[in-house]
C-alpha cells in the first residue's frame, strides 16, 4: 500500500506531537507543517519542510491528509481550504466555536468528498470503550441520567494563554468539550438545555475572561437527562462522568483514575488506561500537579503525559487507518464527517445562550 503524505498546521504543545507520532507510523510521512511560532523548530527537528501559507501546504501533490491543531478560533480556515484541494481532514477540538462554523466546514468537506475527523480524543480512552461496551451489553439497563464533573481552583498566573480568553478558546465548555460529547454519544442530542454561572472568582490581572462557573442541565426527553459541571472557580476539585442505568451504573473517574460498574451482582473495576503504569502516571499527576489537572493546560515544547500520549497514538493510528482506506467502525462513522462535533457544539450554542439569557433554550432554535 502506498505511503500517505500529511502537512500539520499549528505546531504548539498538542500539533508539534502529532506530528512526531505521524513519523512513527507506518506508511506515514509527515511531509511539513506550519506554524508561525514553532514551525521552523518542529520541521528542522522531524525533519520535513516547513510553510508559512494556508494554500502552498494544502494544495502540496504530497499531501493526502492535513491535521488541524491550530488554536480553536482559527480551526474554519484551514479545514475549509484543506477540502477546496480535495485533503482528507482531521481537526481538533473544538471544531469550531459555533454551530454555524461548524456547517460551513462539513458542507465544504462533505462536498469534497473527503474525511472530516474530528479529535474527540476521549473515545479512544480504554476506560471510555469500556463503559460503552458494558452498556451496549445492557449491564446497566436503559440509560437514565450521567453526571459530569471537570472542576478545579487557579490561582492567578504571570501570563496566561489564548486558552483562558472565550473569544479564543470559547471557555471551560467548548475547550473541555469532551465531556458534554461523551454524555451526548451516550444519551443522543440534547433537547434542551439550560447553563447558569459566570466569571465568579478569577476577574483582573493573572486570569483571562473566561467563566469559572458553568452549572449545566440537558434534557433528552423520554424522562433522561444530564447534569454537567465546569470551571476553575472550586476548590473541591473533581473529574469524572457518571453514567446511572435503569439496572446499574458506571463511574469513569479520572481524578481517582479508575471504572467502576456497579450492580446488583457488586462492582467490577477497570482500568481507565491501557496499562496499571499509565493510570498510575495519571493519578501522580493529579496528585501533584501545580494546578488541578481537571483544569490545566499543556504548553508548546512540553511533552504529553504518558497516558494522554498513549491515547494520541491510538487516535493518530486509526486516522492512518482511514486515510488508507479502512471502514470505520458504526459508532464512530459520526465521528468521520464532523457530525458528533457538530452536535456538540449546538448544544454548547444553546447552552451559552441559556446563560445569556436567563432561559432555558430548545437546541432547535441552535439547529433550525
Amino acid at each position: 500500500m502506498n505511503s500517505k503524505g500529511y502537512a500539520v498546521i499549528g505546531a504548539g504543545y498538542f500539533g508539534a506531537r502529532l506530528a512526531e507520532i505521524i513519523t512513527t507510523i507506518e506508511g506515514a510521512r509527515l511531509v511539513a507543517v506550519l506554524d508561525p511560532d514553532n514551525g521552523a523548530e518542529v520541521a528542522a527537528r522531524l525533519g520535513c519542510d516547513v510553510e508559512s501559507d494556508l494554500d502552498a501546504i494544502c494544495s502540496r501533490e504530497d499531501v493526502d491528509a492535513v491535521v488541524v491543531a491550530t488554536p480553536n478560533y482559527l480551526h474554519k480556515e484551514p479545514v475549509l481550504i484543506a477540502a477546496r484541494y480535495g485533503k482528507q481532514v482531521f481537526c481538533e477540538k473544538p471544531i469550531a466555536l459555533s454551530y454555524e462554523d461548524c456547517n460551513a466546514m462539513i458542507e465544504a468537506t462533505k462536498s469534497s468528498g473527503v474525511l472530516f475527523v474530528a479529535g474527540h480524543i476521549m473515545n479512544f480512552m480504554n476506560g471510555v470503550r469500556t463503559a460503552k461496551t458494558l452498556i451496549n451489553e445492557g449491564k446497566i439497563g436503559e440509560l437514565l441520567f450521567c453526571h459530569a464533573e471537570r472542576i478545579g481552583w487557579e490561582e492567578p498566573q504571570p501570563t496566561f494563554s489564548w486558552k483562558k480568553l472565550r473569544d479564543k478558546s470559547g471557555g471551560h465548555l467548548y475547550h473541555h468539550i469532551h465531556e458534554l460529547d461523551l454524555v451526548q454519544f451516550l444519551m443522543g442530542p440534547a433537547k434542551t438545555a439550560c447553563m447558569v454561572g459566570g466569571n465568579v472568582a478569577h476577574n483582573g490581572e493573572g486570569f483571562g475572561d473566561e467563566d469559572d462557573m458553568l452549572l449545566i442541565t440537558l434534557e433528552f426527553g423520554a424522562d433522561k437527562y444530564a447534569t454537567l459541571q465546569y470551571g476553575s472557580a472550586f476548590r473541591w476539585n473533581e473529574h469524572y462522568v457518571k453514567i446511572n442505568g435503569t439496572k446499574g451504573a458506571i463511574l469513569v473517574d479520572l481524578q481517582d483514575v479508575k471504572v467502576i460498574l456497579k450492580t446488583e451482582e457488586g462492582e467490577t473495576r477497570y482500568l481507565l488506561h491501557e496499562s496499571q503504569e499509565e493510570d498510575d502516571d495519571r493519578t501522580a499527576i493529579y496528585k501533584n500537579f501545580e494546578v488541578d489537572s481537571a483544569i490545566a493546560y499543556g504548553k508548546p515544547g512540553k511533552t504529553p503525559p504518558m497516558w494522554l500520549d498513549s491515547i494520541m497514538k491510538k487516535e493518530m493510528n486509526y486516522l492512518h487507518y482511514l486515510v488508507q482506506g479502512g471502514q470505520a467502525d458504526e459508532e464512530f462513522v459520526p465521528l468521520i464527517d464532523g457530525t458528533a462535533a457538530r452536535a456538540a457544539i449546538a448544544t454548547a450554542d444553546a447552552l451559552t445562550l441559556s446563560l445569556q439569557e436567563n432561559r432555558k433554550v430548545d437546541v432547535s432554535e441552535v439547529t433550525g
